[in-house]
């Protein structure tokens, strides 16, 4: 038979509505309270758990790891959710290693950038150059790249393409007054691998087909 007017303490049990007003000192006054009803005895004259009883230190434990369980909960910060309909986060590229003919002071980033661009301008993808490693599979289910390694002979061949692009601009190119916009991989792969052979049209020396206006004749040279 309870005491009326009492309420009836379930140890190990947290009330939601006062899970965030836990306290160090709260939990410290839980142990205490805990620790005061050993040796007194309840309306029926039945002996409490000793201090030293198992079950007292199970029901402590039980109390204590509940105050703490609720504590962090309430003091853990939340997490931002991005708003509906914004861009996703930006992909995190890992930083370059291997730079021999690039700049090493590049970002993750201005390297991702210029593959793209080459890539672009000869029609190919990233595994054209970078090895596979099937040990590690991406978010895709592909296997991942190994941007370091200089395996595949295009790699090789992509530096000595890029250093020479480098000297027709500074050597030549950037020599020239007007000279326009720079030589770049697109200039002579214009979207494939191996650049196309250009052939010209053959000149025309008869007359013009029907229908088509005369060609204006050339001013003669000065001597």
């Amino acid at each position: 038979m309870e005491e009326p007017g009492r309420k009836r303490k379930i140890p190990g049990r947290v009330e939601p509505a006062r899970a965030g007003r836990f306290t160090r000192t709260r939990i410290l006054s839980a142990w205490n309270s805990v620790i005061q009803d050993e040796g007194h005895s309840n309306l029926r004259g039945t002996p409490l758990l000793k201090r030293s009883s198992p079950a007292l230190s199970a029901v402590a434990v039980a109390l204590l790891t509940a105050a703490f369980a609720a504590t962090t909960l309430a003091q853990a910060p939340a997490v931002p959710q991005p708003p509906a309909g914004s861009p996703p986060p930006p992909h995190a590229f890992p930083p370059p290693t291997n730079l021999q003919v690039l700049p090493k002071d590049l970002t993750s980033e201005q390297v991702h950038d210029i593959m793209e661009k080459w890539a672009g301008d000869l029609g190919v993808h990233c595994g054209t150059c970078h090895t596979a490693d099937p040990t590690r599979i991406g978010p895709n289910g592909r296997p991942m790249l190994k941007f370091a390694d200089d395996t595949r002979q295009e790699k090789k061949t992509a530096r000595m393409m890029y250093k020479m692009v480098e000297e027709i601009n500074t050597q030549y190119v950037g020599k020239i007054e007007n000279s326009g916009a720079p030589v770049t991989c697109g200039t002579c792969h214009r979207g494939h691998l191996s650049p196309e052979p250009y052939a010209a049209p053959p000149e025309h020396h008869g007359p013009p087909p029907s229908g088509t206006a005369p060609a204006t004749p050339m001013p003669p040279m000065a001597h």
